[in-house]
């Protein structure tokens, strides 16, 4: 028996961890490769997730698992853990869109893997993950003879593992019936969070392609004014109409501009669903190009962003609903902050609203 890494091993120990000794460019060459493929594929599939861990076992490490069970082991090539790598997802149903990807990337040893959430048991403590034994899909005999695990489970899952760990609650001491019962609710707790998350990413996004369906179909009444039916809502381009008829004047360009800043100005209108916000521009879009036809057709200017249509919208109706300087102030504070060069803006606005045809209907405060 010789003395390797401060823990002493017989032969037969020895000798695998001399094997491991020379497998180890190998190894290494495995995990990069095998990472690299995963986030690629990740990537590729739009599925975020919050870690890609990889690793190639230290010798340490090794040679304490060779003094606990060396003897299992024939080859080198039987210890499937050289080479680890843990994907950590934020939901759970994402644990199966990985494993999926991991079919197609890797061929399976499915003997030899497990999926350890279908052996949760309700008086268990621990939280579970799926674990897949693979070998990489390549024609190189040194790569693909060598097997690694790939473990996958979902943040919560990876938190309370750790807790477990810290604890030392699967350590060799016996713990409490009250501390062990506490675990148990957590357990079940964590469990319920897992699946409730998933569920709930389920429901808003199903929710989210009723709303683009919805506005889609012009069915405007049943959409509630929310960020995201007003992001459905300007896919259809609604002001183009009004942007072309103000640009056409000098023969200006469009540039491209966020709409999104002039939501909450639509709320505190009252508008309450996409059907308000269609009728507002409809009933001010004349108005609004008159507005806007003052402020440009003497100058020479040719090019023009594109929420030119909208807050031309925004001032209108102000005026028109009789909130004179305080509601055109209103509207640059919401959009601009509040600066004092509004106050210039406001005047300038007021002074070119006096000669339009919708001014004489104002009552002004």
């Amino acid at each position: 028996m010789s003395v390797t890494t401060n823990i002493i091993l017989d032969p037969h120990g020895e000798d695998l961890l001399q094997q491991f000794r020379e497998l180890v460019p190998c190894l290494k060459r495995i995990e990069k490769l095998a990472y690299n493929k995963l986030k690629k594929a990740l990537d590729d599939q739009g599925i975020y997730v919050t870690a890609i861990e990889h690793r190639v076992k230290t010798e340490q490490s090794l040679a304490g698992k060779l003094l606990l069970k060396g003897a299992k082991y024939h080859t080198i090539e039987d210890i499937t853990d050289l080479v680890g790598l843990r994907i950590i997802t934020f939901y759970s149903d994402d644990v199966d869109k990985v494993a999926t990807i991991a079919n197609k990337l890797f061929v399976i040893d499915w003997k030899e893997s497990v999926d350890k959430r279908k052996l949760h048991q309700l008086n268990s403590f621990g939280y579970n993950s799926l674990h897949y034994i693979c070998r990489l899909r390549t024609g190189i005999p040194a790569l693909k003879s060598i097997r690694f695990e790939l473990q996958m489970r979902t943040a919560l899952q990876h938190v309370w593992s750790t807790i477990e760990h810290d604890t030392g609650y699967k350590g060799n001491v016996k713990i409490l019936d009250e501390h062990r019962r506490q675990f148990s609710r957590l357990s079940g707790m964590l469990e319920l969070i897992d699946d409730e998350f998933s569920r709930l990413r389920n429901e808003i996004t199903e929710y989210r392609r009723n709303v683009q369906s919805l506005v889609q179909s012009g069915k405007l009444d049943d959409v509630m004014l929310t960020v995201d039916s007003f992001k459905s809502y300007l896919e259809m381009r609604p002001f183009e109409r009004l942007n072309q008829r103000i640009a056409s004047v000098n023969q200006a360009e469009i540039f491209p501009a966020s709409l999104m800043g002039f939501l909450p100005l639509l709320e505190s209108f009252g508008f309450e669903t996409l059907s308000d916000v269609d009728t507002f521009i409809k009933e001010n879009s004349d108005d609004a190009y008159q507005l806007a036809l003052a402020q440009i057709a003497l100058t020479d200017l040719d090019i023009l962003a594109e929420n030119v249509g909208l807050q031309n919208l925004c001032l209108v109706y102000v005026l028109k609903q009789g909130r004179g300087r305080e509601g055109l102030q209103f509207v640059y504070d919401t959009l601009n902050g509040k600066q004092d060069s509004n106050i210039v803006l406001v005047d300038m606005i007021l002074e070119q609203a006096k000669n339009l045809p919708f001014w004489g209907n104002i009552n002004q405060k």
